[in-house]
């Protein structure tokens, strides 16, 4: 009962409308298909393969109407992997961090530097307050019941210790210190030392982030 999760996080999670089993089965799939990465593959091959994966099983779960009642919809927008809930109060996604994942007295940040994309939205989670006005519908309306980049992002922060297993945590960040998210208004610790890759996760996920921004400003051009 040692990664057992509290009742009041439980409920904290039920109230997202997800759950601490939930997070568990996407990093242990994710880990899973990591530890096919072998030397021969590229060197980012295991923290690419562990990160899409997360975010994948993430998808597929919360998107099938089979497993969840009410299915969420799903976006790679700037190269962000997140899920939206159906009502559009809040999406997901799951991104490496270090320094004390899933430790409440800990100060985690994201391992990982981040670009404007990512910026924005966490300082948004920080400011926005709905006010009711709005005549037009756009196109994020109508997917997403409400403009994309206004629904708070959570992270799903994972982080493999110096025991090589994965700990992690649902948070809310707020605040960046240059290129790296390290504040949070809200952490919901999941499991600590839990899930063994059997291989390093670590992603340059920035890379993947500048790169699709990069191929963005070169198609409007």
């Amino acid at each position: 009962m040692l990664n057992a999760v509290p009742p009041q996080r439980v409920a904290s999670l039920e109230d997202l409308g997800v759950s601490a089993k939930l997070f568990t089965d996407a990093t242990e799939w994710a880990a899973a298909e990591t530890r096919q990465c072998t030397k021969l593959d590229a060197p980012a091959a295991a923290g690419v393969t562990f990160w899409s994966r997360t975010n994948r099983y993430l998808a597929e779960i919360l998107t099938d109407a089979e497993h969840t009642p009410v299915p969420w919809r799903w976006t790679h927008r700037d190269s962000i992997m997140r899920v939206v809930h159906p009502d559009a109060t809040h999406a997901i996604t799951a991104i490496s961090g270090k320094g004390g994942v899933g430790d409440l007295d800990a100060k985690p940040r994201t391992k990982n530097p981040k670009g404007s994309a990512m910026a924005y939205l966490v300082e948004n989670n920080a400011k926005y307050q709905p006010d009711g006005q709005g005549v037009f519908l756009s196109r994020d309306d109508i997917e997403f019941g409400r403009e994309l980049d206004d629904i708070p992002l959570w992270f799903l922060l994972y982080e493999r210790g110096d025991n090589g297993k994965l700990s992690a945590e649902l948070s809310l960040p707020v605040k960046m210190e240059g290129k790296y998210v390290n504040q949070w208004v809200q952490r919901i610790p999941l499991f600590r030392g839990k899930v063994d890759p059997g291989v390093d996760v670590e992603l340059l996920d920035a890379a993947v982030e500048t790169s699709a921004q990069v191929s963005v400003e070169i198609k409007n051009l």
